[in-house]
């Protein structure tokens, strides 16, 4: 079976089983992550509902049809020659929230952005962290995404997700294995839902504090150009963009993408940048931090593709 059957037959396949499912084939990945960059997804899925995902997997593993789950695309980095399967968008779709008491439940793709705004609504404190991270809540949770001292860990109290085997299951507190960007969830499980606790604030201070963040992201970050945000991990007891910037790399460039000459801890794509560009900028990154300073940089960007 040949690569156009293949996807032709596995499209038809999904769309004769599964009802409303949209199917997308050949669907440029750079329409979908922060850094607009990426090659074709073979077959492009933006799910709606638990029901769906379920029979999606389902169906994907009896044809023994590979498959990848991305959120918001906020921290991922797609191969020019794009993704051999299918690709599963857990995004704006799949997003719902609700709120009661002191503790918000909400749907795996709903912006961090948007539980940042109903904390703030109902005048629930500890969530501000997150106000102005890109991503989706089962995206950031799977990588225990984490901004000004405050992390995914601090605040997720339980997690509703489908397991590699394609069944319901529920995990709570300490079981999330939350570490410094990282947590227990693998590649092959999917995240429904979490709870999130937060605790009760004055509702201007939460908003002043807010907008205080927001105003260092601006000044700090290079926000004007496709980032995937923090492009290494901070290994311990240094700060990436430091080493970065003492090893001589700020507005160190190749092809499209360069060093930021704004915060050395992002890699931006400033001219039409080709994965191949990006991996160069850190691939020469890890090469003079380690020549230089004995330290291993490693990526906190995920990299996704052929």
């Amino acid at each position: 079976m040949n690569e156009i059957i293949n996807k032709e037959y596995i499209s038809n396949l999904l769309k004769n089983n599964i009802e409303g499912i949209v199917v997308h084939t050949d669907e440029p990945m750079k329409n979908h992550t922060y850094f607009r960059i990426g090659g074709k997804a073979d077959i492009f899925i933006s799910v709606k509902n638990e029901k769906e995902i379920l029979e999606l997997v389902r169906l994907l593993k009896e044809s023994k049809v590979p498959y990848y789950v991305i959120g918001n695309g906020s921290n991922l980095l797609v191969s020019d020659d794009g993704i051999e399967g299918v690709v599963i968008s857990v995004g704006k779709d799949f997003s719902g929230i609700s709120c009661n008491d002191n503790r918000i439940e909400a749907s795996a793709g709903t912006l961090l952005s948007r539980i940042s705004a109903c904390a703030l609504e109902n005048s629930l404190t500890g969530f501000e962290f997150a106000s102005g991270i890109p991503g989706s809540l089962g995206g950031a949770i799977v990588m225990n995404a984490g901004a000004y001292d405050g992390e995914m860990k601090d605040v997720v109290v339980s997690t509703r997700y489908i397991s590699a085997d394609g069944e319901i299951k529920e995990v709570f507190g300490v079981d999330h294995g939350f570490g410094y960007r990282k947590s227990n969830f693998t590649n092959g499980e999917i995240i429904v839902s979490s709870v999130i606790e937060l605790k009760p604030g004055d509702k201007d201070s939460i908003s002043a504090y807010m907008r205080d963040l927001a105003e260092r992201r601006r000044t700090k970050q290079p926000l004007e150009y496709p980032s995937a945000g923090s492009t290494f991990k901070r290994p311990e007891g240094f700060f990436a963009a430091k080493l970065i910037d003492d090893a001589g790399l700020r507005g160190y460039r190749h092809g499209g993408a360069m060093v930021s000459d704004k915060h050395c801890g992002f890699v931006v794509n400033v001219d039409n940048a080709t994965c191949a560009d990006v991996k160069a900028v850190m691939n020469h990154i890890e090469k003079i931090v380690m020549e230089k300073f004995g330290v291993k940089l490693e990526p906190e960007v995920k990299l996704l593709g052929r």
